[in-house]
């Protein structure tokens, strides 16, 4: 496996309009998408589970007979996690408990301003949705994680009711995914996925619920059908592909380097990892570990997909040149691989 990222400087003359060039992305602007998508969302509304049924046999080869077959209960759930081994439930569940303990620090509370005398008053009330729901990929790749951090934000809030829909390819579900859920306390599964999923969330079917929100990633149909049902639900963004920054400065192991750039570069081809670096002989280590670790990996052909069609490998002249490059990137997951990584955080927007 040969691995090509596209070297930049930020000394080029034209460094700015080449990084705008390569870090662009807008996959939900094709016609003929946002065609079908709209037609798929169509049809849902009009015919319900039948459509359902139909789409999910043409889409993801789901040979289901009913749309009842679709859903899940919660021994489905609590079975997926009794199946696992006991490394997994450990990590399943230290990985649950973080991110509930994150996101309680994080919940908000209802406030009022003290009375100014004048009969009005000023405050906010926060309540929680009645219903949530949670797209989670099942397709190239599996996310666990999405189950967790999608699902436990709602719950924290107190969300009565959390409904994941999750595709199952062939009739396959991941059970690592599925004991997510039970850890997350997922109210109901739907194993659906596409604009399809969408459709059903925002419009309801006689088997899926109708919800508030929609949240969690998706390709670029599930983006576009979050587009298309945005005003008749809310949504949470629409995600373009993983992106990850790692700037790195020696002495620091290349593997780990080359690793955490495979990090999101294993979630699909489009997905873009960028290294920033000021030392050239280090960022030809990080290359060789990532070109020797590579064939070690399951997902090594699509990661090499990635890395070839949107790596971005970036030499600064100093580490405030750095800090330019990443406020300018804004990436989604930003690594800072250095001996005093909070003293750069205040430069970090």
């Amino acid at each position: 496996m040969q691995l090509k990222p596209v070297s930049l400087t930020t000394a080029d003359s034209d460094f700015e309009d080449r990084l705008t060039e390569l870090t662009a992305w807008e996959s939900v602007s094709d016609l003929s998408r946002q065609t079908r998508v709209a037609e798929i969302i169509q049809a849902i509304r009009h015919d319900g589970d039948d459509a359902l049924v139909r789409l999910t046999r043409e889409l993801d080869h789901y040979p289901v007979a009913h749309a009842s077959d679709l859903v899940l209960d919660a021994q489905a759930l609590e079975a997926a996690f009794n199946g696992l081994s006991d490394e997994l439930k450990r990590a399943l569940t230290t990985a649950r408990d973080r991110v509930w303990a994150f996101h309680e620090a994080q919940k908000e509370s209802s406030w009022r301003l003290p009375d100014q005398g004048d009969g009005i008053v000023l405050g906010q009330e926060v309540r929680p949705m009645s219903r949530v729901g949670l797209y989670v990929p099942g397709g190239k790749a599996t996310y666990p994680s999405s189950v967790l951090m999608n699902a436990i934000p709602a719950k924290v809030a107190g969300v009565p009711l959390v409904q994941m829909v999750v595709p199952a390819p062939g009739g396959d579900i991941n059970p690592v995914v599925l004991a997510a859920a039970h850890l997350a306390k997922v109210d109901r599964v739907v194993t659906i996925g596409g604009a399809q999923a969408i459709a059903a969330l925002a419009y309801g079917t006689e088997s899926v619920l109708p919800v508030d929100k929609i949240v969690g990633p998706g390709n670029a149909w599930v983006a576009t059908a979050k587009r298309q049902v945005f005003g008749k639900v809310g949504i949470d963004m629409i995600a373009g592909p993983s992106e990850i920054l790692v700037y790195v400065e020696p002495p620091m192991d290349p593997d780990w380097v080359a690793m955490d750039l495979f990090s999101q570069a294993e979630h699909d081809e489009d997905a873009q990892p960028i290294l920033v670096y000021c030392d050239p002989a280090f960022a030809e280590q990080v290359l060789d570990s990532m070109t020797r670790l590579l064939p070690t990996l399951e997902r090594a052909d699509i990661i090499e997909q990635s890395i070839n069609r949107r790596c971005l490998f970036i030499e600064a002249k100093d580490r405030d040149d750095a800090i330019d490059v990443i406020n300018r990137v804004a990436p989604e997951h930003l690594e800072l691989c250095v001996d005093d990584p909070e003293a750069m955080l205040p430069e970090i927007r």
